[in-house]
């Protein structure tokens, strides 16, 4: 088995003295698809910015390809090959979408990849980031992350409150994403259909803590655990 790109020991992290994640063991495989699921609050997008050293680490050490990144900025993460969509997009509101890309662009990223990952963008390039529907600001959210070429995108609610139409775009590009083995793809979602149906392994996370950790399709087929801890099964 190849060394895990990410891995995470026995970390504690939270917001100033609140801890949030507790003792949480986790590793990723290069090329790996992984689903976490959990309800809201449980510590999905903490478990993220954690990664991305977003928040204040109390124990444990974050791995990234053996290194120890505990200490190293976000910016500084990101350079190495780590690259978060958060949950709030944080797109720059006042810039066209080509603004946008050309102030994430690193190495040998190009416009054209964007846009032929989403051709609306293209469409919409001369428009301000605050003009945009939030389907296409979620698109520019993560077209904008992929121009740093990170080894590991971190996914944080990529689907949230968008039409379902919307949704099946995004899944198509996230499959793509993840199809040459390439990249690792972390995907936090309360979509759990689509999120179990997109990964090969996924986790459930309660209280701060990892509870399961297997493969994403004997998730499918246990809804009674599903249910324990996301509050719905598979298919609801």
């Amino acid at each position: 088995m190849a060394d895990p790109v990410l891995d995470l020991k026995e970390v504690t992290a939270g917001y100033g003295p609140t801890h949030v994640l507790r003792g949480v063991d986790l590793t990723l495989a290069p090329g790996e698809r992984l689903a976490v699921i959990g309800r809201n609050g449980a510590g999905k997008t903490t478990l993220l910015n954690t990664i991305m050293g977003l928040t204040r680490m109390h124990e444990g050490h974050v791995r990234f390809k053996g290194q120890v990144i505990d200490r190293l900025a976000p910016y500084r993460r990101n350079a190495l090959g780590l690259g978060l969509v958060p949950q709030t997009r944080d797109i720059f509101r006042s810039l066209s979408v080509e603004e946008n890309l050309l102030a994430a662009m690193r190495g040998d990223a190009s416009l054209e990849e964007a846009y032929a990952l989403f051709p609306r963008l293209k469409e919409r390039r001369r428009n301000g980031g605050a003009q945009l529907s939030g389907g296409e600001q979620q698109m520019l959210a993560i077209a904008r992350t992929l121009m740093t070429h990170p080894e590991i995108v971190l996914l944080d609610e990529p689907l949230e409150g968008l039409a379902p139409v919307i949704c099946e775009q995004l899944m198509t590009v996230f499959e793509g994403l993840a199809a040459d083995g390439r990249r690792s793809v972390v995907l936090v979602e309360q979509h759990a259909d689509a999120a179990l149906a997109f990964a090969t392994r996924a986790v459930l996370i309660a209280n701060g803590a990892i509870v399961h950790d297997g493969p994403a399709e004997a998730l499918q087929r246990d809804p009674e655990l599903l249910h324990r801890y996301v509050g719905l099964a598979v298919g609801a």
